[in-house]
């Protein structure tokens, strides 16, 4: 076959170890980025990535080209080591070991990354009334 179509909407989310809460807004954003970067590598598309202080939502378009368990051991560790490296923290950051995996039919596919991107404005429009 000359051609492969695929059309594969997949929502990962994990927490950090103990659900501390150690996502934090100084750094989250960079996070954000350096997740994009791997998932990108791999020639899968970032769709949305939101999350809390001890937990992710990131939401791809993924290729039939690598396991899920493979990418997701390779978001994980490579996260983890850069978030220590970067000593964005004062103690040891770690993930939880497992993870949700959910597929997105297409029907429901506009209607869930509408809503991650609310959630993520929300969040933003929160952060920005604490601080004033």
């Amino acid at each position: 076959m000359a051609n492969t179509y695929t059309q594969i909407h997949l929502q990962f989310i994990f927490a950090v170890k103990y659900r501390k809460a150690l996502i934090l807004p100084s750094y989250k954003e960079e996070l954000y980025k350096y997740i994009t970067g791997i998932i990108q590598h791999y020639d899968h598309k970032v769709l949305a990535i939101n999350g809390v202080e001890n937990h992710i939502h990131i939401f791809i378009g993924m290729r039939p080209t690598q396991s899920v368990s493979d990418l997701l051991q390779d978001i994980k560790g490579s996260t983890s080591k850069w978030i220590n490296e970067k000593k964005f923290l004062n103690t040891k950051f770690e993930w939880q070991s497992g993870y949700g995996l959910f597929r997105i039919l297409n029907h429901m596919f506009k209607v869930l990354l509408i809503i991650l991107l609310i959630k993520k404005n929300i969040i933003k429009k929160n952060l920005l009334e604490k601080s004033i």
